[in-house]
């Protein structure tokens, strides 16, 4: 895919790539026994739809202030912008963008369910 005339990769990164991986084998586990339909299984092909989506525009999701970036992203992954998409279920898809002169890289921070992303954020205090 390209996107101002750039190639676009989304990849999975630390707390994201651990959340997706997990989903994933659930959502296998209940393919195997039968399971058509489940919280899991929507969440899932939610987040793949997402990703399809900031594959033809990076910047399909909500950007949040820099004031609002939690310092373990600053500190974790040295990002300068950071980026949310809603996904079902009040879950959280949180990315950072990256550029260079020929691609442009999203990077899958956080898979978060609406409790721990207001903690994360500081919208609540326990």
């Amino acid at each position: 895919m390209s996107f101002k005339g750039k190639s676009v990769k989304v990849v999975m990164a630390g707390d994201a790539k651990e959340e997706y991986k997990k989903l994933n084998e659930i959502v296998g586990s209940e393919i195997k026994k039968g399971v058509e339909s489940s919280d899991h299984q929507i969440l899932f092909r939610a987040i793949k739809q997402k990703i399809e989506f900031l594959k033809e525009n990076p910047e399909y999701g909500i950007h949040i202030n820099k004031r609002k970036i939690p310092k373990e992203y600053i500190k974790d992954y040295e990002v300068n912008n950071l980026w949310k998409v809603n996904l079902s279920g009040a879950w959280r898809m949180i990315y950072t963008i990256r550029g260079s002169e020929v691609e442009i890289l999203c990077i899958m921070l956080d898979i978060l369910n609406h409790k721990d992303y207001e903690k994360k954020f500081g919208y609540r205090k326990s």
